[in-house]
């Protein structure tokens, strides 16, 4: 057995919660290869003797982190999610408001970069294919472990600017909807088609379209 695949007792099936928060640099190591394999190979290269030959890591490991393969899968989700960092650090009634404005474009770029990756192009494609299967839950793992985890995290960001008094609105969820709405616009769907995006085209491209959606989500919500 590898000796850099011993069992982290963190670790859970796809059921648990707050998986997501849990992985340890070897697990992060082992899922960026899944990642890998997924983008070179398609659904077919998701096995456990696969990953554990890409990863150098025994199949007991695979089992004992991470479950069956959905739970493979969920975790591999959660893990993406996690690459969309939120800051709501701070006392909210001291957050400057230039602060807060850099952590609503951090939370954009970080978003746009990891919808627009090689893997979550992937792994959303894979959840589309299998959508009329029977029996498939990697559309509900992509909301449950991605959306939903990002959201939920997006929401505190924005509630957090509203008590500050940055911003101003009654439905927590129609705000954070409009801006995820004018961070992504079609971006995600023309990406999975295959079409090629210029505002994804660099971190300083990127930084750029998420600056605008910003302006527009304060020209909506903004207090002043």
């Amino acid at each position: 057995m590898d000796q850099h695949c011993e069992i982290d007792q963190t670790g859970g099936g796809a059921d648990d919660a707050d998986y997501q928060e849990r992985f340890t640099a070897r697990q992060e190591e082992v899922l960026e290869a899944a990642l890998g394999l997924l983008v070179k190979g398609g659904e077919r290269a998701i096995t456990t003797a696969g990953l554990a030959r890409a990863a150098n890591c025994s199949k007991e490991s695979l089992y004992k982190w991470f479950g069956d393969r959905d739970g493979v899968l969920a975790a591999m989700i959660a893990y993406q999610a996690s690459k969309v960092r939120v800051a709501v650090g701070g006392p909210s009634a001291t957050r400057p408001a230039e602060s807060f404005r850099a952590d609503l474009e951090g939370f954009g770029v970080d978003l746009l970069t990891v919808l627009s990756g090689p893997a979550s192009l992937a792994l959303n494609r894979l959840a589309i294919g299998q959508a009329s299967r029977d029996g498939s839950r990697l559309g509900d793992l992509l909301v449950a472990r991605g959306r939903r985890t990002v959201s939920t995290r997006a929401k505190a960001l924005i509630e957090a600017g509203r008590r500050a008094g940055h911003l101003r609105f009654a439905d927590t969820q129609e705000a954070f909807e409009t801006l995820y709405g004018l961070i992504l616009r079609d971006m995600h769907v023309r990406l999975m088609l295959g079409e090629h995006v210029p505002a994804t085209n660099s971190e300083r491209a990127m930084a750029t379209h998420v600056a605008g959606a910003i302006d527009q989500f304060f020209r909506l919500y903004g207090a002043e």
